[in-house]
């Protein structure tokens, strides 16, 4: 085709599952603001954070930066004047005692719980997700999140967004490693009283949960609300959709939840233009955003 934009024109699928696991995207502009002071604080390029950070937990991104202040329950007390700044905003407790501070840090659940309240203006509703959440409303379907957010995080931007909180929540803090490690996702789709046999569906933004959700077994619709078409093809999904606008409940049976999946984006028309446009020396737009 004469064209490098992406091609959301497959016909309408259909699919049915047992159970749905969402991810809770943040406010791409939240958290960027979020690790900007952070990386600031830290002497650390926020830019350089950002290109990793999505889709990852906090406790994850502060291991590589500063893996003393990577802890979910306790505080840390440590004496350098240029914390205090990060200090405030993150909502820990900063002390001068004999011309010396010491700034003692609240938790990452805190810190986090932080980010809609001061952040909440920011927040923006993913096209779809209210009417598709409202639907497996009415016909009681299971459903949850998993998320890298921790529960002060998740239960703080819903209450912003005023979105529906699920029965059943798998956070950050629930398990050792976070995503791409697939824990997250076995967890929720055990907590939906589902197994490996059970066909569940994912429904990400970030490469690294779109390898999360594939690992551990479940098929996976990717978004494109926070990352390059490029890089949610090459996490490998099993359907790419511009919004959740893209996805229609049209049924509930025994067998389970049916869908229907509009738009996805043509992969195999995709990488035929991008084989093209890498071979013709041009880089792939968006790519390495």
């Amino acid at each position: 085709m004469g064209s490098n934009s992406p091609s959301f024109s497959l016909p309408p699928q259909r699919a049915t599952f047992k159970g749905l696991l969402f991810d809770m995207d943040d406010s791409t502009a939240a958290v960027e603001k979020h690790w900007h002071t952070i990386g600031n604080e830290l002497g650390v390029d926020p830019k350089v954070i950002l290109q990793t950070s999505h889709g990852r937990r906090s406790i994850d991104v502060l291991k590589l930066l500063s893996p003393e202040k990577a802890n979910w329950e306790s505080s840390l007390k440590e004496p350098p004047f240029q914390y205090i700044t990060f200090s405030r905003d993150l909502g820990a407790e900063a002390s001068c005692v004999g011309g010396q501070a010491n700034v003692r840090y609240t938790d990452i659940k805190h810190m986090e719980g932080l980010l809609p309240k001061l952040h909440g203006d920011d927040a923006v509703e993913i096209p779809g997700a209210r009417a598709l959440l409202d639907a497996l409303g009415k016909v009681n379907a299971p459903w949850a999140i998993v998320t890298s957010g921790t529960t002060p995080l998740v239960t703080g931007w819903l209450g912003v967004l005023k979105l529906p909180l699920p029965e059943h929540l798998v956070v950050a803090e629930d398990v050792e490693n976070g995503k791409p490690d697939p824990a997250c996702y076995v967890m929720g789709r055990e907590r939906l009283g589902l197994g490996a046999a059970d066909e569940v569906l994912v429904l990400e933004d970030s490469p690294a949960g779109i390898k999360a959700g594939k690992a551990a077994g479940c098929k996976v619709l990717g978004v494109v609300t926070s990352h390059s078409v490029e890089q949610v093809v090459d996490a490998g999904p099993d359907w790419i959709v511009g919004d959740l606008s893209s996805v229609k409940l049209v049924g509930r049976s025994d067998g389970g939840v049916e869908l229907e999946i509009l738009d996805a984006l043509d992969m195999n028309d995709h990488s035929s233009e991008r084989s093209s446009t890498i071979k013709h020396g041009l880089t792939p737009a968006g790519l390495g955003h």
